[in-house]
C-alpha cells in the first residue's frame, strides 16, 4: 500500500445515478467538460465508446505550456471503478509519469458518493509532482463540482 502521502483524495456525494456518473467520466472526449484544474484541452486517440480495461487514450494539455499525456486504464469496474494510468507519449513515458488517476463510486441514500484520486504510488518523479498536492486537491473538488453539474444540472 502507498503512503498516506502518496494518494490524494476527495469526495462528494452527487445526486444521481452511478450509471449517469460513469458514462461521463469514462468517456474521454468529456474530461474537459468536467476538468476542475483548467489544464485539460482535449482527447487525442481515444477510443470510440467509453473506456474499458487496457483502454489507451492520449490527451492534450495545457500548464501554461501546451503538453500531452498518454494513458492506459488499469482499474476498471463498469459503474463501480475507472481507474488510468498517465505517462509522458513516447520515450518520455519511460521518464516522467505514472501516476494514477481514480473514481470509486458507491450508491448512497440522494445518490452516488464519487471518490477521485491522485495516487502517486508509481509515479517516476515523485519529488517534482508532491509540492502541487494541494492545488491537485482543490482541483479535484471543482472536478466534482462539476461533475455534479454536467449529471445532475
Amino acid at each position: 500500500m502507498a503512503p498516506h502521502t502518496d494518494v490524494v483524495s476527495v469526495e462528494r456525494v452527487i445526486p444521481a445515478p452511478a450509471e449517469s456518473i460513469f458514462a461521463v467520466i469514462s468517456d474521454p472526449n468529456r474530461h474537459q467538460e468536467i476538468d476542475g484544474s483548467g489544464t485539460v484541452r482535449e482527447a487525442k486517440d481515444a477510443p470510440s465508446g467509453h473506456l474499458a480495461l487496457g483502454s489507451t487514450f492520449g490527451m492534450h494539455m495545457k500548464l501554461g505550456i501546451p503538453y500531452s499525456m498518454v494513458s492506459t486504464v488499469i482499474e476498471y469496474e463498469e459503474n463501480r471503478r475507472l481507474a488510468w494510468q498517465t505517462r509522458g507519449p513516447g520515450l518520455l513515458g519511460t521518464l516522467v509519469g505514472g501516476r494514477i488517476w481514480r473514481y470509486e463510486l458507491e450508491p448512497v441514500d440522494g445518490g452516488t458518493l464519487v471518490r477521485e484520486s491522485w495516487d502517486l504510488s508509481e509515479e517516476r518523479v515523485k519529488a517534482f509532482v508532491r509540492p502541487i498536492a494541494g492545488k491537485t486537491e482543490d482541483a479535484m473538488t471543482k472536478t466534482l463540482e462539476r461533475l455534479e453539474a454536467v449529471v445532475a444540472g
